[in-house]
């Protein structure tokens, strides 16, 4: 299947200011019949106290852009959920310094309801079933931060599938929602609009769920231009061993 080039994507989907999912990195290359792409920096599950740091770090950084200080100032320290069961911490690092590039924190309701739940009521399609949700993405202001995100949502898709859930969730507010429509994200409430979410400064986000099991054949039938990349290429860079 031909699928349009990462450089093409970022191009077409970057006009008119908005940031778009991929960035051109290091085009991928055949290694024994398989193709395979590696970056300049690393995406794994945070591990002790040292990495925690570092997500806090670059998660202030990264919500200091677009929130005041007042707001953000919380982003300064670590969060219960941070550490709570069934919780996952990506960490993209660079390779050059080891200095963080980009985080997103995945939780499960393998231990626990999720956020979202203590904000609004699920719909009954979703009772029983495994959830993850997707909270507190933020990556580097630099020009690798955008293959640095597409890096992260693939993690968030591969620890999914290993984790055997049902559903990706994420809310998001405009503009950034129509980054994950682009991935073909749904909404979960048709028509609702903003949801105000009380773990997010009562802000409205839109919420919007993705099924895992499905996710491979939307995309083929959409000749989706990120198939290539999180599909059918293996990124030696992307850790996530066996999540627990």
């Amino acid at each position: 299947m031909q699928t349009e080039g990462m450089a093409g994507w970022a191009q077409r989907m970057g006009a008119g200011g908005e940031a778009a999912w991929p960035q051109a990195g290091v085009s991928p290359r055949e290694e024994g019949g398989r193709q395979i792409e590696r970056w300049p920096f690393s995406v794994r599950i945070a591990q002790g106290q040292a990495d925690l740091a570092k997500v806090i770090e670059i998660r202030h950084s990264a919500y200091a852009r677009h929130l005041p200080e007042p707001m953000c100032a919380a982003f300064r320290r670590p969060e219960a959920s941070d550490t709570a069961a069934g919780t996952y911490l990506l960490l993209a690092e660079s390779k050059l310094d080891g200095s963080p590039l980009g985080t997103m924190r995945i939780q499960t309701n393998e231990a626990a309801a999720l956020m979202l739940e203590s904000a609004v009521e699920l719909p009954f399609w979703m009772q029983g079933r495994r959830l993850a949700e997707a909270t507190r993405l933020g990556v580097t202001n630099a020009v690798s931060g955008r293959l640095v995100k597409t890096a992260l949502f693939k993690a968030f898709y591969l620890l999914c599938l290993q984790r055997g859930v049902d559903f990706m969730v994420i809310a998001a507010r405009s503009p950034v929602d129509r980054q994950y429509v682009r991935l073909l994200f749904q909404d979960v409430f048709p028509g609702m609009g903003g949801v105000p979410l009380s773990y997010a400064f009562n802000l409205p986000h839109r919420v919007l769920y993705l099924d895992v099991r499905r996710v491979r054949e939307l995309w083929e039938d959409a000749r989706h231009p990120l198939l290539d990349f999180m599909c059918h290429t293996e990124h030696p860079d992307l850790r996530l061993g066996q999540a627990r």
